[in-house]
């Protein structure tokens, strides 16, 4: 039966992107889809010959039965929360329709879907859990066979509420907390939740069923915030509780403390108000594993951040949006003036060597030059509602497409020739930065830095040209910073100098140069 392909859904999610080299390391055949094959081909695994690469979207049944086509079973891992924001609940049903549409379709045998552990109360629950819930009902009610697994809080390097709960504790020596801390959760590491997974496609017995999976300690969320601090080595935080605070309010603070924005906080601190443990443990005769501790889960996560080791995070989901523009001939668009800057300089060194800096830029290397100007600027799209600085960067070397980098996601990555980012902050327009290296004679190469912004009505324009001559100093003084990064010496410029928007970029033809 393992030469019969099994499709993933959301393979460049937080779950999905771990569950498919579990499977591989299993024997399994994968068809790992997603919306953007050039964010899933960057992954670790996409080369793998077990591995086929399929565009698929939920809301395109069309798309959607052509990658089911073929396959023994599907993984259903798909969630709107990120892609929809407010707008997730409906997204979500109307997903998990195509879904079952396309299960039918395709003839699979059996589906398996992660959803949310909650008691299903009417009234009593979180919009949040009620989706996850409403969803599960929906693919059962197909001619599919469904297994449910219903998971409390995920432990994990990456994962949204292990993020939010690393920041909270790293940030705040001293915090107020709403009457949610006190609720129970039961939380599972995310090796044990992919371990579940991968079982459930090899014990036939668990079609058709729901299972309830956690961790071994049932706790507070105050008891994970002393967890936490005590394997971080610091200090016990000092919580003082304030009934006053509502979800909404503890989100805002969320949003402004840590890289998760509200409108993920939110529908996660409403889920918290719940308790979240479980009711049978039936999985555990069927999948027997070792269930780590929330401590020995946390520690896990912490040593794979500190050797940054993080393999998928909970910004990879998403769709990977490249403006229609981006690949416009003339400055004069029809959706409006694209706007641009750039600077380049002469430096005496190779492409791989002008490429290290390039492919390091942005977490904690910084931006090499106004350092305090890309901070400010972050502090003020945070404070806006925007995503800010502190989502940083998942490795301070390796980097491909579709991964966040500070307020940037990237679009294009070509080593050591070219980097294309898209801005994820607020602005009044949509924004482009790239870094081109070019080789030339005499070992040495031009490296390029182009800003290009398409801004919306009169408030894009304003916001441009006032931004216009820290763009010209923090690029000028970039493009110095990185020459003296790699200790190559700068043959001329930096200077500007006016892209020639009517040919598009393309790769040096000769690499040996």
């Amino acid at each position: 039966m393992k030469s019969n392909p099994v499709l993933v859904t959301g393979a460049t999610g937080y779950v999905g992107g771990r569950l498919i080299p579990a499977l591989l390391d299993e024997g399994y055949r994968v068809r790992a889809m997603a919306r953007s094959l050039e964010k899933v081909a960057s992954r670790p695994w996409a080369g793998h010959p077990r591995v086929k690469l399929v565009q698929g979207d939920v809301f395109d049944p069309v798309s959607l039965e052509r990658a089911a086509s073929g396959c023994r079973g599907a993984y259903y891992l798909v969630h709107s929360m990120i892609a929809q924001k407010a707008k997730y609940v409906e997204a979500d049903r109307r997903a998990a329709h195509n879904m079952v549409a396309a299960a039918s379709a395709a003839g699979l045998e059996r589906l398996i879907y992660l959803g949310g552990l909650a008691k299903k109360k009417a009234g009593t629950l979180s919009r949040h859990l009620q989706s996850r819930i409403e969803v599960a009902d929906i693919l059962q009610a197909g001619p599919v066979p469904v297994t449910t697994l219903r998971a409390p809080m995920i432990l994990g390097s990456g994962s949204a509420s292990f993020e939010i709960l690393r920041y909270l504790v790293e940030r705040l020596p001293a915090m107020t907390t709403p009457r949610w801390v006190h609720s129970l959760n039961q939380p599972i590491a995310i090796r044990n939740v992919i371990s579940y997974l991968t079982g459930c496609l090899a014990h036939e017995e668990t079609s058709g069923r729901t299972f309830d999976i956690g961790g071994p300690d049932i706790l507070s969320y105050r008891d994970l915030l002393d967890i936490y601090a005590e394997e971080a080595g610091l200090t016990r935080r000092l919580i003082i509780p304030l009934p006053v605070l509502t979800p909404t309010l503890s989100a805002l603070w969320i949003h402004l403390v840590s890289p998760v924005p509200k409108s993920i906080a939110l529908p996660l601190t409403e889920g918290l108000t719940s308790d979240a443990v479980c009711t049978e443990n039936q999985i555990q005769s069927i999948i027997p594993q070792k269930l780590l501790s929330c401590r020995e889960a946390i520690r896990l996560a912490l040593d794979r951040i500190r050797q940054e080791q993080v393999d998928t995070c909970w910004m990879d989901a998403g769709k990977l949006l490249e403006p229609e523009w981006a690949h416009c001939g003339d400055a004069e668009w029809a959706g409006g003036t694209i706007m641009n800057c750039g600077y380049r300089a002469t430096l005496q060194a190779t492409a791989d060597e002008a490429w290290q800096p390039v492919r390091r830029i942005g977490g904690k290397t910084g931006w090499y030059f106004g350092n305090f100007l890309w901070r400010l600027r972050g502090s003020m799209d945070r404070l806006a509602g925007g995503v800010g600085l502190r989502r940083g960067r998942r490795h301070s070397r390796e980097i491909g497409v579709g991964d966040v980098l500070d307020f940037w996601r990237v679009l294009r990555v070509d080593p050591p020739y070219r980097l294309l980012l898209a801005a994820e902050m607020k602005t009044p327009g949509e924004a482009l930065l790239e870094f081109q290296i070019t080789p030339a004679t005499g070992g040495r190469v031009e490296l390029r830095m182009l800003s290009r912004f398409l801004p919306k009505g009169l408030l894009g324009m304003i916001y441009w040209y006032a931004l216009y001559p820290f763009h010209q100093w923090v690029f000028y003084g970039m493009l110095k910073a990185i020459a003296k990064a790699i200790q190559k010496p700068i043959v001329s410029g930096p200077e500007r100098f006016t892209p020639k928007l009517h040919t598009a970029y393309r790769l040096p033809q000769n690499k040996a140069l």
